[in-house]
């Protein structure tokens, strides 16, 4: 990155299905439909992240609808790109690797729904 300029756009595996459904709707279709349904799974995305990120001590929020701030109890926090970028900065910032099996991880989600 050069002044938060990308060079590369990448479109994340996360939010091809949007895009995807976009372009098959063809050139007649509502530009800011597109951007609703994005900005709505994004808004999921981060939901569904807040229930599994605290239990490291972590929470993200979306930023400006293109990344994803990561931010620790401490403080510290970082910008990433997409979710494939997120789980390497939670092991950075929690100082544990994010484990989807951890038994307490499993037992305070069960406890939460």
């Amino acid at each position: 990155m050069l002044c938060g300029q990308d060079f590369v756009g990448r479109l994340h595996w996360t939010d091809r299905h949007v895009t995807d459904r976009a372009l098959a709707a063809g050139p007649a279709s509502d530009p800011g439909e597109h951007q609703r349904d994005r900005r709505r799974d994004r808004a999921h995305r981060v939901a569904l992240l807040n229930g599994v990120l605290p239990h490291y001590g972590l929470k993200v929020e979306d930023w400006s609808g293109s990344k994803y701030l990561l931010r620790d109890r401490k403080g510290r926090s970082e910008l990433v790109q997409d979710l494939g970028a997120l789980w390497p900065a939670a092991q950075r910032l929690s100082g544990r690797v994010p484990d989807p099996l951890d038994a307490a991880l499993l037992e305070s989600l069960k406890e939460g729904g």
